[in-house]
């Protein structure tokens, strides 16, 4: 049998059973108060007040021209994503971390289930960005939404990825919550698996003892070189 514990990284000290217990017991209370905090800013996020948007701003769909009214697809709620494009460029330059969270958006229909319909909004040319969508395997909803950035943004940076959320009022549209940077983590479950790791998400930017491999996780994901090209 092959040694699990490799010279070229670190590990924990080895504890008696008892010692192990004591210390994750007192981890796992600040896990509990954590997860209770966790419950308190949702219930702040539920009474957040919410603007109005234009129903009719457009996007563009595998049949051409839609609405935001449209990617609704008759649900009461909307969360849409925001990836960042660059426009012409080939598959190992497109975004990396917008790659990487959407490819754990596989099973919607638990969130079919609770009136909610979730949908990508690119911010390049449906053209280009179609063919990247296939060529991945992804299946949620994809439009573009080049053209309307600046409606669809405001108050927010166009460019960057963004997680908003919508909801239907007959056919009003409003507003009620907005993130970017890591506030888009939420759509990835292999981090917070590998938080509970040993090793962690093995970034360069997190806190590890000494030895603990280190680099950035989301290029792991490449297996070669992709034949994607932009048309």
């Amino acid at each position: 049998m092959s040694d699990i514990m490799r010279d070229e990284h670190g590990s924990p000290k080895v504890v008696d059973r008892s010692t192990f217990q004591a210390e994750l017991d007192a981890l796992r209370t600040r896990e509990k108060a954590h997860t209770h905090e966790g419950d308190a800013i949702a219930a702040t996020r539920r009474r957040l007040p919410m603007v109005e948007m234009d129903p009719s701003i457009a996007l563009t769909g595998p049949n051409g021209p839609v609405t935001l009214l449209d990617a609704f697809e008759g649900r009461r709620q909307l969360i849409a994503y925001y990836f960042m494009w660059h426009t012409g460029h080939p598959a190992p330059e497109q975004c990396e971390g917008c790659t990487w969270v959407a490819t754990q958006v596989r099973e919607l229909s638990y969130l079919h289930s609770r009136d909610v319909t979730f949908a990508v909004f690119c911010q390049g040319p449906y053209e280009e960005s179609a063919r990247y969508h296939e060529f991945m395997g992804w299946e949620m909803p994809w439009y573009s939404v080049r053209g309307s950035l600046e409606t669809l943004l405001v108050g927010h940076r166009v460019g960057r990825m963004h997680i908003v959320c919508y909801l239907r009022d007959g056919s009003k549209v409003f507003e009620t919550y907005w993130t970017t940077a890591r506030g888009v983590e939420v759509m990835d479950n292999s981090y917070h698996l590998l938080d509970l790791t040993v090793y962690g998400r093995q970034e360069s930017w997190e806190d590890s003892p000494s030895g603990w491999p280190q680099q950035c996780t989301h290029t792991r994901t490449r297996t070669g070189s992709p034949t994607w090209e932009p048309a």
